[in-house]
């Protein structure tokens, strides 16, 4: 039976965990895994993380000391993990590479759609009695070039999606996928895809070269007016340059299910205090930007495979078996 310290916990993930325990031994925190609350792990076989935990080396140095083996992510991404450092003091990283791409997608699309319909305003009016449809005008996304940024499990789903609705999708990645050419998914040059996107949708994970791709340079190739849709990893964005470019009045729309700072904020409720991000606080003044609080995987089925995934990465580690989930400077060599 392994005991897991679950960090940056929510009441869903008591709810589905507890649910699933299967013969473990589970502690739940709602506080994040930091240097100052490392030490509620002592005792424990692993710690639990989510995106927003900094699992640096300096924490995996103490986790080792108190004979903590395991890192489980229960996300995709662990760009927040020092992989070199887990290596060094032998502690294991697992995650949850693939729980529902579909999930993201379908957000991604309902951002979009939001956006481009501007529905979210027009429930707001007829909440208030207006029924009025000045300045509600929106545009097709039929017809439209969508560009999509990553072809990974994720950037499939939303392709195959848009592709529903009529849309040209054109697309990057520095591999490209033989499935999304047979279905006509035009591959170019990352300035090609960005010149030529109505609607630019970012899928690809957080690495050092990812790190700000959409900045002030790659902003300026961008058609005056296209929308950008993240939904993927905030640091992607150089918010400043975002800001500046939906101000100059070239970037038309943003929409956004994360954000490069959104550790102080996502998933707390904060409605009764002064936001102090200068930054998100323009964003959400802006009547072309549409911001959601890292809900893109948040769905009953998402959560339902995020719990069975991890819970058998659990079962790996405890019987000291090989996982097709564990990430390490070998696997993904890429330290």
């Amino acid at each position: 039976m392994a005991k897991i310290a679950f960090f940056s916990t929510q009441s869903y993930d008591r709810r589905f965990f507890e649910n699933s325990a299967d013969g473990h031994h589970f502690e739940f925190f709602e506080t994040r895994l930091k240097s100052n609350t490392v030490q509620l792990a002592e005792g424990f076989d692993g710690v639990c993380v989510f995106v927003n935990d900094k699992v640096n080396e300096d924490i995996l140095k103490q986790l080792s000391e108190l004979n903590v083996g395991l890192v489980a992510l229960r996300c995709a991404g662990f760009n927040n993990v020092d992989l070199k450092a887990a290596e060094k003091y032998n502690i294991r990283v697992m995650r949850v590479p693939a729980y529902s791409p579909e999930a993201v997608a379908e957000h991604a699309m309902a951002l979009i759609l939001t956006l481009a319909r501007k529905t979210h305003k027009a429930y707001g009016r007829v909440r208030d009695g207006n029924f009025s449809l000045e300045r509600l005008s929106g545009f097709n996304i039929h017809g439209k070039t969508i560009g999509v940024i990553g072809t990974g499990k994720i950037g499939q789903a939303f392709i195959r999606i848009v592709r529903g609705f009529g849309a040209h999708v054109v697309a990057y990645d520095k591999f490209p996928s033989g499935d999304m050419k047979n279905l006509g998914v035009q591959y170019n040059e990352l300035d090609e895809v960005l010149a030529g996107s109505d609607i630019l949708s970012l899928h690809c994970p957080l690495m050092p070269e990812t790190h700000h791709m959409i900045n002030e340079k790659t902003l300026q190739t961008m058609k005056q007016g296209a929308m950008l849709v993240n939904t993927s990893r905030g640091k992607l964005v150089d918010t400043s340059a975002v800001i500046d470019s939906i101000k100059d009045g070239h970037l038309g729309f943003l929409a956004i299910d994360v954000y490069e700072e959104e550790e102080k904020l996502f998933f707390r409720d904060l409605s009764e205090k002064v936001i102090r991000d200068n930054q998100i606080a323009q964003l959400m003044a802006y009547p072309n930007v549409l911001i959601t609080a890292h809900m893109g995987f948040f769905t009953q089925e998402s959560l339902s495979e995020i719990t069975r995934i991890t819970v058998k990465n659990f079962d790996d580690y405890e019987s000291g078996r090989e996982s097709e989930n564990e990430v390490s400077c070998k696997l993904i060599k890429d330290c």
